[in-house]
Order: C-alpha cells, then structure tokens, then sequence
C-alpha cells in the first residue's frame, strides 16, 4: 500500500506465477508496501522491470524507495518459510520506519542477514522488530493481517461508530464473548450438526450487536423481513 501515488495512474501489477506454484498465494508473501517504501523480492511480479518503470512514473516528483531482495540474498523458499514480507512496515514519528517481523526471520541465517543488510542500507527501514506469533502463524494470521490501516481525522473519528473503536471495555467483552462462544475443538462430524450453525449465529448475533453493527449477515436481515 504505497500514498503519492497519482490518483489519475492505476498500475496493474500480475504476481508472477512461479513464486505462486511455490507457496506465495497472497502478494504480501512476496511484497511490503507501506508510504512511499515497497519491499519485494525480485520474483514478485511478471514483467517485474515494466511495473517498476510504471510506478515510478505514477509516483511522478515524490520521493520512491523501491527496496529489492533477489535470490543471492534470500530464495522465494526462504522468503515463503520466514514469512520474511509477511511482516509489517509502520511509518515511526520521527518519519523513519521499522519492520515488524516474524521471529522466524531472525532465526533463518540469510533473512536475518538480509535485513540486517536492509537496515544500514541508505532507505527509510531503520530498525527490525522481531514477534513470536507462531500460534496466530499457525491459524493463518501473520504480521500482514494488520496492514489495512485507514487515517481519520478527528472530524472522521467523531462521526464514525463509536463502538468499534477498541478500548481496555470493548477488548474485555470481546475477550468474554470468545471465551463463551469459541469451541476448542472443531471435527467433521461438528460441521453437520445443526446446533453449530445455531451456535454460530447465535455469536454473530451478540458480536454485532456488541460493536452497534446492526443486522449485516442474511440471516439477521432476513429475520427481520419476516
């Protein structure tokens, strides 16, 4: 997710389909973007060259760090095992950015290196933040599942629904509402059950009315028609 970008430029980047045949099923297994920095691996794209011509030209004036790991620093194998572009770029007050990433990366050789290589060299990374999520890795959320970030201004803020706004109340009864809905253990058999689907709505039921979403899933709306 780069900002600078022309709004009247739209570039259509293909991933490129051997670095999918070898595990990357989502780009952000291969790239990072985040401000006007995009990490990738030489691999990500089809036609690679062309898109980044293309995005230097919608970036246009702007300042454009394009930071490149190709195979002689870290393989597609070895960007896929680390979660190496799993991980989060945030942008820190003094404009610098940190990499937030999986301490996989730190105890894979050739990542750590890389990175390493990656923060002294002349680019906005300056530091590395390494995270044990291995039991949220293993439900298939990464450092990546945070990237969707949308600024409000105090305006934006005070008119958005205030009840989605996470706070030590709401993280609390959320925390509560798993513990009461969750089941620790899920089989096949579960899945034709009936009472599983009635306990799912159930959840939903109460989860949105916790966060004043209103009726957003068919069958509360349709609920609602009758």
């Amino acid at each position: 997710r780069l900002h600078g970008l022309d709004p009247k430029c739209t570039v259509f980047a293909q991933q490129h389909p051997d670095t999918i045949d070898r595990g990357v099923f989502h780009n952000d297994v291969i790239a990072v973007g985040n401000g006007n920095v995009l990490l990738y691996h030489r691999r990500a794209f089809l036609d690679g060259a062309a898109i980044l011509r293309q995005l230097f030209q919608a970036y246009g004036d702007g300042q454009l760090w394009l930071v490149e790991v190709d195979d002689h620093r870290v393989t597609v194998d070895e960007a896929v095992t680390s979660y190496l572009f799993n991980s989060q770029l945030v942008t820190l007050p003094d404009g610098s950015q940190a990499l937030i990433a999986p301490v996989e990366c730190r105890e894979h050789d050739r990542v750590r290196v890389c990175l390493e290589e990656i923060v002294a060299g002349p680019n906005p990374i300056d530091r590395v933040h390494y995270l044990d999520i291995r039991e949220s890795m293993k439900n298939g959320g990464g450092p990546a599942c945070l990237r969707l970030r949308v600024v409000l201004s105090d305006t934006e803020q005070a008119t958005a629904n205030q009840a989605v706004f996470l706070d030590q109340t709401l993280y609390q009864r959320l925390v509560d509402w798993v513990e009461r809905h969750y089941r620790e253990q899920l089989t096949g058999d579960d899945l034709a059950d009936p009472r599983l689907l009635e306990e799912s709505r159930t959840a939903l039921d109460e989860l949105t009315g916790l966060l004043n979403l209103g009726a957003v899933y068919p069958f509360q709306r349709e609920r609602m028609d009758k």
